[in-house]
């Protein structure tokens, strides 16, 4: 079976190494695609789109990523344009492209003797004998992913769980974690391969970009409306690792993404103290009231200054969007506002710290001035 060709097809290839991409702003930020490794997920391209020209041809010349060749590229390309043919919005896409990521790293797979797990065929590694079709059909890429966005269609609430929690629900895998790590490169091919239908607002399929306190398809989100203040690593504050979103006090506070709470803490000041329900003031020092979030491919995310004590704790699974804490002016802070930060690889410390404006830009949840 063929896949239906969508109206207008366009096919994006992107060629240019920007090195300067972790430390610098500008235009429009494009990477080499073979560059972005399953080690090292989080740098992903910045689409200039929001899926508007639709899916690229699956027969079409595509580009390779990563470690996924031409005939997994393809593979992506099926999945992706089944679910615009089923009317199913871009975050479904992202879920079923890092499902079959996870199952068959995109290899159409028939049986693999005694390293098959039970009669596992296909894509997404479906069963026959649990009820998922014949051993042929489940290894047409086009009844497979169809299979698995109705199956999907299912899961009451789908469209704002985590990436791992929708696969899983589906899947019903004896590895219910093991998709969140594909999340990244997934959201990758779809913003390649679909006119970066990943910035799209992830609940709908008029491909509009995502804005305000929208989730796009890529899981990201704002974490509040507010323009941005103090940069990043400015002039004026080069050791300032995050930037200044300035709004007023008690205004709720966002998860950026779905991710496991790994930081809730009074940060202690320049003097040792934890007086994080008082006000701060310049010079105190500490991030006063302040969460941490580990999100898939090893991003941290970081909040400080809240008003009082944050509704998370340690160890807790957060949705996207969901509400962690209240502005406020705790530790060293001049006046209400949110510090926000992000950091590759887990590592809390200042080298792992990264422009948050270009980042949530390239995950399609741009910051304050931008949004």
């Amino acid at each position: 079976m063929r896949v239906p060709r969508p109206r207008k097809i366009v096919l994006l290839v992107s060629l240019v190494v920007t090195l300067a991409l972790l430390c610098c702003g500008g235009s429009v930020t494009l990477i080499v695609l073979g560059s972005i490794s399953d080690e090292n997920p989080a740098m992903l391209t910045s689409a200039t789109g929001c899926g508007e020209n639709g899916p690229v041809d699956p027969d079409a010349k595509l580009p390779e990523l990563s470690s996924y060749g031409a005939a997994q590229m393809r593979n992506a390309a099926v999945i992706i344009n089944v679910g615009a043919e089923l009317q199913m919005p871009p975050r479904a896409w992202v879920i079923a492209v890092a499902t079959a990521m996870q199952e068959s790293r995109l290899s159409n797979l028939g049986h693999l003797g005694a390293k098959n797990d039970h009669d596992s065929l296909g894509l997404f590694q479906q069963r026959p004998s649990s009820g998922w079709g014949t051993p042929d059909q489940v290894q047409d890429p086009v009844y497979a992913s169809t299979k698995f966005y109705k199956k999907l269609k299912t899961v009451d609430g789908w469209q704002t769980m985590s990436l791992t929690r929708a696969a899983q629900a589906v899947q019903i895998s004896a590895y219910p974690d093991a998709y969140a790590k594909h999340e990244p490169i997934a959201t990758q091919i779809v913003n390649t391969l679909a006119d970066g239908a990943a910035n799209a607002a992830g609940d709908s399929v008029a491909m509009v970009c995502a804005a305000g306190s929208q989730v796009a398809a890529s899981g990201w989100t704002i974490p509040l409306k507010a323009p941005v203040g103090s940069a990043f690593r400015s002039p004026e504050r080069p050791n300032h690792q995050g930037v200044d979103l300035s709004v007023g006090r008690y205004t709720p506070i966002a998860a950026v993404a779905s991710g496991v709470v790994s930081v809730v803490k009074c940060d202690e000041d320049f003097r040792g103290r934890k007086t994080c329900n008082s006000d701060g003031y310049p010079g105190k020092g500490g991030c006063g009231w302040m969460v941490e979030i580990l999100h898939a491919g090893n991003v941290m995310t970081r909040y400080c200054h809240m008003v009082q004590r944050p509704f998370v704790r340690e160890n807790q699974q957060v949705a996207a969007g969901e509400i962690i804490g209240r502005v406020g002016t705790s530790g060293n802070s001049s006046g209400p506002h949110l510090h926000f930060e992000v950091h590759l690889n887990n590592d809390r410390s200042s080298t792992g710290a990264i422009n948050p404006v270009q980042f949530m830009r390239e995950q399609g949840a741009a910051l304050g001035n931008e949004g």
